[in-house]
């Protein structure tokens, strides 16, 4: 069974820096693609960044320039590096895995980031 288990989020004001991280545990293969998501209130869950454990690394638009995504396979770990935060970053970040060989995909519990103007 794979867990996540995130920390790091919290309160900072515009322009300041926050750190997520997450942690797997149990198997999650060797290829798998590692991300966070996230939710603002009263809108859909949406892309922030993966990577997959090739290295391949994907960004929202709307985070290009200021989100660094990263990850140790051998810990497996991925962490998400905010800077420059902006209002609209608020919301609640989830930590995703999705395993390729024996597809499973599996949700972090969650945890709030708030930017205040």
């Amino acid at each position: 069974q794979v867990q996540l288990v995130e920390s790091g989020g919290g309160s900072v004001q515009a322009g300041g820096s926050l750190r997520l991280s997450c942690a797997a545990s149990g198997s999650i293969s060797s290829t798998n693609i590692m991300g966070w998501y996230r939710q603002a209130p009263g809108k859909q869950r949406e892309l922030v960044a993966t990577i997959t454990s090739a290295g391949t690394i994907t960004y929202a638009d709307s985070v290009k320039g200021r989100f660094t995504i990263s990850r140790d396979n051998f810990k497996k770990t991925v962490h998400l590096q905010m800077n420059t935060l902006k209002p609209e970053d608020t919301a609640v970040y989830y930590c995703n895995v999705r395993r390729l060989v024996v597809y499973l995909e599996v949700w972090g519990q969650g945890t709030l980031v708030t930017v205040s103007s």
